[in-house]
């Protein structure tokens, strides 16, 4: 696992590197060219989806910054965006005569140990709030630097294993407020955010479906397997085009005075996520367990794809949409 994650460690170094050489394209969204940016997440998702997680958590947090007036983030610094808040333990804020710190426990923390800076979601006294963190594994940070630390073997997952994704436990720790309260959700590029990683999934379903292809090329003419790969192209397809339209809808309205980027999020998402659903059961049936037991590239993107989509919230979020649509959500 330790052998999986430094790996996969190091390949975030060399595309925050990338980026900040211009090797690696990837324009904040609503800038008129968010269509390249979908397409950037996606052409590293088919790569590899634990890469592309810490990539895009990076990428997100370089438009969050820029969208709320955050810190500027440094050319070396390899940022995460830890905001996730299931039941239980908690992150606090308070603030005193030094400013703000953080006490509790952060889950799923992409990039545990090798983020630099992180934002981070905690509660204060007034409301939720974002903050800008410098992590133990900053240069020179030493151990326990901070006192910010992962929780080792907290991140027991074999999908999305190299995403690093493990608990982090705050002690009295310095934060800086990044806007105000509730501002990390309530800005229109939360959305925009939650579009881009659909585009991940949509590259790691384009991964899974890279098998399909090669073994319908092996096999030659067959029924059954053009029936599943003609499938998988439709909807691959069909994929891509929502999620272009969506690019040149954010790219419209960057700052949501349509009022349509909650509503267009929960479609995009859910529409890709079911997309992804598809492709693996196609995948699947068609080409058994063989490549599942052998090839152990294709295990690693079909298990990465099935855990990285869990992001997706089900029935909730299309109860959601459904409200929207009907105008029954006051919210």
């Amino acid at each position: 696992m330790d052998e999986v994650r430094e790996e996969a460690a190091a390949d975030f170094a060399q595309c925050v590197a990338d980026l900040a050489s211009g090797a690696l394209d990837l324009p904040l969204p609503g800038g008129g060219r968010t269509a390249d940016r979908f397409r950037a997440l996606a052409s590293v998702a088919r790569r590899d989806l634990s890469l592309v997680r810490l990539v895009e958590g990076h990428a997100d947090a370089l438009a969050i910054l820029a969208e709320l007036g955050g810190p500027e983030a440094g050319p070396r610094e390899r940022w995460g965006v830890w905001a996730a808040e299931p039941p239980g333990q908690g992150l606090t804020a308070s603030r005193g005569d030094r400013g703000w710190v953080l006490d509790g426990l952060k889950r799923y923390c992409s990039g545990a140990h090798s983020c630099t800076r992180a934002l981070v979601t905690a509660t204060a006294e007034d409301g939720r709030r974002l903050f800008a963190v410098t992590t133990g594994a900053a240069p020179g940070a030493g151990p326990g630097a901070g006192r910010c630390r992962p929780v080792e073997g907290s991140w027991q997952a074999l999908g999305m294993a190299a995403s690093d994704s493990a608990d982090v436990v705050f002690e009295d720790v310095p934060a800086v407020p990044v806007g105000g309260v509730e501002a990390y959700v309530d800005r229109p590029g939360f959305q925009h955010g939650g579009i881009g990683v659909a585009a991940c999934w949509y590259g790691g379903a384009r991964a899974v479906a890279d098998l399909l292809g090669r073994t319908a090329a092996r096999r030659g003419p067959d029924p059954l397997t053009d029936a599943h790969l003609g499938a998988v192209d439709m909807r691959l397809h069909a994929a891509a085009a929502v999620l272009a339209r969506a690019a040149a809808e954010i790219d419209a309205d960057p700052g949501d005075a349509g009022g349509t980027a909650r509503r267009r999020s929960l479609r995009v998402r859910a529409f890709v996520e079911s997309v992804c659903a598809d492709v693996l059961t196609h995948v699947g049936r068609a080409t058994g367990a063989e490549p599942l037991c052998h090839d152990p590239s294709h295990t690693r993107h079909a298990t990465d794809l099935a855990v990285y989509v869990r992001q997706h919230h089900g029935e909730r979020n299309l109860a959601e949409l459904g409200r929207l649509v009907a105008g029954t959500d006051q919210r």
